[in-house]
């Protein structure tokens, strides 16, 4: 036992020194505990909610002020046309439509059921289900208030919805999980390729003979790169190829858009790999900062299985620094809504913006550590 002691002494002295991996090992599990529990919500709230009122009666206002006041809702905007619609569905501003025929209020003082036109965005099936079980309970309660004490009403709601569920008719979970999962499989595997090769190089000796050679930090940087971001925009396009065949995903847009923003995605997450890379001191640190960095952000706060809206204001903020969040909207809007640039030229600003940063970021890093020699 007093060996096993001093030898646990000692390497209580080599965690001390390293400062990374004590960092990793007490402060980095509190802080996602901190991000997650907040982030972590199966509520649907604050859907982005458009209006098109045909009618502009008591009645039809009262139906939008249910929908507000239900705190499930946020109306964004009023809508004049049906070419908004889709405008603003294609660009994800809205997540559900509420039209409101001409006649509405004619139909509710006549005894007559109105029905309500709801259109929901299907592209994720579970918030799609959730929106429409919230749309027939405020329905049904609005119904009971406004025809109180009528027996009809009670057997024949006054106020009846016809959902629409665009993008995802049948509600298949498959096609919004797999835009997903092509953004998180391809995230860490770029992330962690390019995390471990400077290191690497660290590690075998040949770093110093790299820094010798007349290449500058920009270049190598550069050529790090070009390697894993071919094999990773292949194993990406193989991922959606496969999903097409055995799952049925549509491919409803541009294969050069779709190429477009995977290549701006992957640039930005092997840049992050490459910053990760030239600031650890070993293979294992790299790794273990290249899965923080990219397995729990991309999984939780990108809006591939939890709605963003419902976190809180100080995670939505977060949510902002991953890339991932800015691919999936644009994967989506290419795979199942046949968007074109003008819905989603955005998201891909973002993703240039971001590899453009994480790019700069590790040459100036490798430039620094090559200026010191090492």
């Amino acid at each position: 036992m007093r060996r096993a002691w001093a030898v646990a002494i000692k390497e209580l002295r080599q965690i001390r020194r390293d400062r990374r991996s004590l960092l990793i090992l007490v402060f980095i599990p509190a802080l996602f505990l901190f991000l997650y529990g907040y982030a972590l919500n199966f509520d649907i709230r604050h859907v982005s909610l458009a209006v098109q009122d045909r009618d502009s009666t008591a009645e039809s206002r009262a139906v939008t002020a249910a929908f507000v006041h239900s705190t499930y809702f946020d109306v964004t905007t009023e809508i004049a046309t049906d070419a908004d619609v889709v405008t603003l569905m294609d660009a994800d501003r809205v997540r559900t439509v509420l039209v409101i025929p001409e006649g509405f209020a004619q139909k509710i003082r006549s005894g007559d059921t109105a029905v309500l036109q709801v259109i929901i965005n299907g592209d994720n099936a579970n918030s799609a289900t959730t929106i429409v079980g919230y749309v027939d309970a405020l329905l049904r309660d609005l119904s009971a208030r406004m025809t109180a004490g009528n027996v009809r009403a009670i057997q024949a709601p006054i106020i009846g919805a016809a959902p629409r569920i665009w993008y995802n008719p049948e509600l298949r979970s498959t096609l919004f999980l797999v835009p997903g999962l092509v953004a998180y499989i391809s995230m860490i595997t770029a992330v962690v390729s390019t995390a471990l090769s400077i290191v690497r190089e660290k590690e075998r000796g040949t770093m110093e003979q790299v820094r010798m050679s007349p290449v500058s930090p920009a270049a190598y940087v550069i050529g790090k790169t070009i390697p894993y971001l071919v094999l990773s925009f292949a194993s990406a396009l193989l991922i959606i190829l496969v999903a097409m065949a055995l799952f049925d995903l549509p491919m409803r847009g541009s294969w050069l858009l779709l190429s477009l923003a995977i290549a701006l995605f992957l640039v930005g997450a092997q840049a992050q790999g490459l910053v990760i890379s030239s600031v650890a001191p070993t293979q294992q640190v790299a790794f273990q900062l290249a899965l923080l960095s990219s397995f729990l952000p991309t999984f939780i706060l990108s809006g591939f299985i939890f709605p963003i809206s419902s976190m809180p204001t100080a995670i939505q903020i977060i949510s902002h620094a991953i890339p991932a969040r800015y691919f999936i909207v644009a994967l989506r809007a290419i795979v199942l809504k046949g968007a074109d640039l003008a819905a989603f030229w955005t998201d891909l600003g973002a993703l240039g913006i971001f590899a453009m940063v994480m790019l700069a970021l590790a040459s100036l890093r490798l430039g620094r550590a090559w200026n010191v020699g090492g």
